[in-house]
Order: C-alpha cells, then structure tokens, then sequence
C-alpha cells in the first residue's frame, strides 16, 4: 500500500488513463497468447527512414562539434530550412531567427505550450474528436476544457457558431487540426479565414496542428494557418517529419508563427531540456529538402492503402468515405456496439488492433480510428480474419 505522501500532484489525476498505453498493455497480453497481430492502432508509419536522411545522421553524429549542447532554439541552419520549407510550399515568408522553433516531436512542443500560455482554471476551446494533447496538455496546465463536439454531418468541421457568446468571450486558447486526426477531415480555406476572424474577435490563440500537411490525396492541398492574412499575428502552427519522413522515433518537430507566443514557448523550454540533438537536426534538414518524387511514392503508398480498405470494408456492411488526407480512416461502430468494446472485441477474435474513438475525447465515441500503416497483404489478412469471425457492420443490429 502506498503512502499518502508518494501520492502524485493532482495534476496528474485529471488525466485519463492513456488509451495507447492501454493498448501496449492489451497487445503485450494477446502476443503472449500466440496471437499473430495485426497493428492498426497507433500512428506507427511502417518502413524505415529515407536513406538518405539515415546518411545524414551517420555523418553529422561523427562530427564531434555536433557532440555538445545544441542551441535551444535549435541549429541556424536548422531554422533556416524550416522556413524555406514554408516559403516553398505555402509561400510564407517567415523569420528564421524568431519565428520557427525546433521541438522533441510536435507532441511535446504543443503539450509544452500548455504550460507557457494556460493558467489554472483558463477556458481552452478544444475540438472533440481531437488528438490527446490537444487536451491533455491544457489539463496539465489547468485548464478548463470546452468541448467543441464534431459531427459527421458537417464533415468533422468545427461550427464555430456552436460555441456560446459567453464561452467565446472567456476562452483563452483553441486548438484545432485539420487535416485531422483522427477523423482524417479537411478543411476548405473559407473555414481558416473564418477561424482567424473568430479568434481575432474574441483575441483568442490558435495553435493549429498541420501535422500532415504533405499527407494529402489526390490532388489536395492542406492550408496552412499562416497563409490566412491576420493567421501569424494570432497564431502558431505545429508541424512534424515523425509520418512524412518516417521518423517517428527521431522525435523531430517545430512549431512557426507569432514570434511572442513562440518566444514563450522558448523561455519555457529552456527550464525543461536542451533541445534536439544537433546531428538529428542535421539529418531533418536533409528530409525536408529531399525530392519531390520522395514525397509522390509516400502519397500514392497511402492512396493504394486507403483505396483497398475502404473497397474491403464495403464487402462487410461498411461506407467509408474516400479521405484526402492523413493515414486513417474513420470507421463507424456498428450500431448498437460502443467503441471500446468494438475494438476489444475485434482484438480478442481476430488480433486486429483499432483505437476505440472515444481515446479522442467523447465526440470520438462510436467510431474507431484505422491506421493505414501497413501494406495491403496485411490488410487482406485483416479483413479475411473479419470475415471469418463474421465481423461486419450489421452485427450489432441483431446482437
């Protein structure tokens, strides 16, 4: 038994239990089993890292200047190909030496920004379904969530017009993202122009997540935040080569925009580590500048992925729409069956690991989230393994 005094802060008990966590637990169980899975649950890009931003590594990690500390604003010429990178593809232009920022993977830098900008009792604004630390970093800080629930009729869109006069008037900060994980939903530029008017009504921060920005269909194109005139002087946008690049494990991110909210975040950081390891930022250079035909064979691996699991699903009951972006799909519950039951059951007959909806926030329950992140022989695997547990989307009409 543990004693009252080792209990953790309060903090710590506002958060609710780590739904991948959870899975790492029920995956462990079913491995020991015997049980071959199949791993669609976390957003685990397959294969490995482009070679040459491997080489790159290699041989920045055997310069001995990249040994030391690295600055905490991260390298100069890190910086600097971040905001080429922004000119190139949105034709932002940004200031290297004050509005980008090297982070430990974009979930850190937008956990961190929580902390920098939301007091105790503050009211964030934050979709549902969302990506957890859109909300798990402002209950860290303290802050009181409100809940902007999506629905499928409006696309996964946020209706701005939803949220109360009085709500607007004392929300602080809104976080949002689209493309979006997890209901891989896009956005049309009027809804960006409409969120920068809103926030510059109510002067509310927009941290916006464009995680997979260069993860799009199909002739798509993702806005960015800061292309929207008014964007920058009330915004900051993540971005990170964990899904693009293949480097998930490489813990590279940054975050550009309002030089002052970034600034904040900076101070911060700066009490809590000494930021990326400068040959790793090397090697992030090289992936940001690497050929576009890097970047179309990325692209069509998710569209042939997306294109039959969608036409497999269909054979058992399910309409899924065809997505422009992101390496999910949405998937409904059938009817009558919760979210985490479906994907406990799922794994418990058949060893396919989903992420339950409601791991998103509550407007996730009924669905559950796909990741597109194996190749199609395993996919078939999937979904004969479905068909033969008679897994379809009717069945719990007539459980």
């Amino acid at each position: 038994m543990m004693n009252d005094w080792l209990n953790p802060a309060q903090r710590l008990g506002s958060l609710p239990p780590y739904v991948f966590a959870r899975l790492d637990e029920l995956k462990a169980r079913a491995r020991e089993q015997g049980l071959d899975l199949i791993d669609l649950g976390m957003g685990n890009p397959d294969g490995p890292t482009p070679e040459p931003v491997v080489e790159a590594a290699v041989t920045a990690l055997r310069d001995s200047r990249n040994h030391g500390y690295p600055p905490f604003e991260g390298t100069a010429s890190f910086r600097r190909t971040i905001t080429e990178w922004y000119l190139r593809r949105y034709n932002v232009s940004l200031d290297p030496e004050g509005e980008a920022l090297p982070l430990l993977g974009s979930k850190e830098g937008l956990t961190h920004l929580a902390l920098a900008y939301i007091n105790p009792g503050d009211l964030v604004l934050v979709p549902s379904p969302a990506y957890p630390a859109h909300f798990r970093g402002p209950l860290i800080a303290g802050a009181e969530i409100y809940p902007i629930v999506l629905k499928r009729e409006q696309d996964w869109l946020i209706d701005l017009g939803s949220i109360p006069e009085d709500v607007a008037r004392r929300a602080r900060v809104l976080y949002f993202n689209y493309p979006s994980n997890p209901t891989a939903a896009t956005a049309p530029r009027e809804f960006f122009k409409d969120i920068v008017a809103f926030a510059q009504k109510y002067q509310i921060l927009l941290v916006h997540d464009l995680c997979y920005a260069e993860l799009a269909f199909d002739g798509y194109q993702p806005t960015s935040l800061l292309e929207i005139p008014g964007g920058k002087d009330i915004g900051v946008e993540f971005h990170t080569l964990s899904k693009t690049y293949n480097m998930a494990g490489w813990r590279v991110g940054f975050v550009v925009g309002n030089r002052h909210v970034i600034q904040g975040l900076r101070t911060l950081k700066t009490n809590l580590d000494y930021g990326i390891f400068a040959a790793l930022q090397t090697a992030a250079e090289t992936a940001l500048n690497l050929p576009e035909h890097y970047l179309q064979a990325v692209q069509q691996r998710y569209i042939t992925r997306r294109d039959f699991l969608i036409e497999g699903l269909a054979k058992l009951g399910w309409s899924v729409p065809k997505t422009r972006a992101t390496m999910y799909l949405w998937v409904p519950c059938p009817p009558g069956i919760g979210s985490t039951d479906f994907a406990l059951n799922v794994l418990e007959q058949t060893g396919v690991v989903l992420t339950p909806g409601n791991a998103f926030g509550s407007g996730g329950e009924g669905y559950v989230r796909v990741s597109l992140i194996t190749d199609c022989d395993r996919l078939g695997e999937a979904l004969q393994r479905w068909q033969k547990a008679g897994i379809h989307y009717g069945m719990g009409s007539t459980a």
